[in-house]
């Protein structure tokens, strides 16, 4: 009975890897596309590409981990039927409730994987992902400055810049400011540095020159300059944004009516996101006995199961469907709270219950008893 059992985990395992992996391929890509941008123009270095978007699996895995076990268990089981396998064992005396050992492990080690990324992995990745994201859409000096061409920080700003070098700095500045339209300003230095005060950028300018155009006046003035500092605070506006709700901790989320910073709104979709974490990963045991449960005890028909699969596909997409309703009506009211927990729960114990007490020749016997009611009419 192990041996079977590691068997059939075995092959659901794999097909596991082989439905979530071609899942997140497709998710990826359609996700990467809005980064492209900043890959072909701004030059963003490809290592960065992947990081950035590798921060957007964790979240998209938790999503699809229990419709890849479902698919997995499915295909799984109903080739074992097909191969008259799951006949045979059956017939030798294993239970429904035996057979099913196999994705029940399977759904209870995703289960709690899943609460570790629900708490820890999302949060986390969310929170570098802000960094990151802010990093690129400030960081001026590698991230904007591409060497040998013009680039443009913002409206009548542009910066030309011949070399970085290995010290973080900048050789061969250009830098022609028009931002005030009554003149026009040019500088051009030997070297330069970019910093950050208050998560605003500046530019320090060393040994050059600065040649100013009155347009009013029709005045030219020209300075050289060791040392020169421009603000380039409105290219880099405002810091880090506000942690998204998906950072926060589970306690903080529970713990939500006590932030008074809160509007009732805020306070509602705090505790109901720290609930979901709670309940969702427990939807890959589910699905994986929703998937396995019709097969099992269901009767064999050498035409096919597609009844049976078709049955569990709809109770699946009815239980996905039923958490987001509850999950939206909860928003507004947290008196449907408990119906989050019910749409897990109930479906768990019906299947466990059919695998432990399903009987199919109770339902012969019923079935026999109303035609010959019929008859005798």
């Amino acid at each position: 009975m192990k041996k079977l059992t590691r068997y059939i985990l075995g092959q659901i395992t794999s097909g596991f890897f082989l439905v979530v992996f071609s899942l997140l391929s497709m998710l990826w890509l359609t996700q990467s596309l809005r980064f492209i941008e900043m890959v072909t123009n701004k030059g963003l270095p490809l290592r960065l590409f992947v990081e950035l978007t590798s921060l957007l699996m964790p979240q998209l895995f938790n999503v699809l981990s229990p419709i890849a076990l479902f698919t997995s268990v499915l295909f799984v089981y109903n080739r074992l039927l097909s191969d008259r396998e799951l006949v045979i064992m059956q017939a030798s005396g294993i239970s429904p409730l035996r057979n099913a050992c196999a994705p029940i492990l399977m759904g209870i080690i995703l289960s709690f994987f899943s609460i570790y990324v629900q708490n820890v992995g999302i949060p986390k990745a969310e929170e570098t992902f802000r960094r990151l994201e802010w990093e690129i859409k400030n960081n001026v000096s590698h991230l904007m400055f591409r060497e040998g061409e013009f680039t443009n920080l913002k409206t009548n700003l542009t910066v030309f810049i011949t070399k970085h070098e290995n010290d973080g700095s900048v050789s061969g500045i250009l830098l022609s400011d028009e931002t005030n339209p009554e003149e026009k300003v040019t500088l051009s230095a030997e070297k330069g540095r970019i910093i950050y005060e208050n998560d605003h950028p500046h530019i320090i300018l060393i040994n050059g020159s600065r040649q100013q155009l009155d347009k009013i006046h029709n005045r030219f003035t020209s300075l050289q300059f060791s040392r020169y500092s421009i603000d380039l605070g409105g290219f880099g506006k405002g810091g880090l944004k506000e942690a998204t709700i998906r950072e926060k901790s589970l306690p903080e989320l529970l713990n939500a009516k006590t932030n008074t910073a809160l509007s009732d709104g805020d306070m509602r979709k705090y505790i109901v996101e720290g609930h979901r974490r709670l309940v969702t990963p427990w939807y890959n045991l589910v699905f994986a006995l929703l998937a396995c449960t019709g097969l099992l005890i269901g009767n064999f028909n050498r035409r096919g199961q597609t009844k049976i699969i078709s049955i569990s596909v709809f109770v699946m997409i009815i239980t996905l469907g039923l958490d987001l309703i509850f999950t939206n009506l909860a928003g507004r009211s947290l008196y449907f709270l408990p119906f989050l927990y019910l749409n897990c729960i109930v479906p768990l114990l019906g299947c466990l219950y059919l695998l432990v007490f399903y009987n199919p020749f109770i339902w012969i016997k019923v079935k026999n008893r109303f035609r010959r009611t019929a008859y005798a009419k």
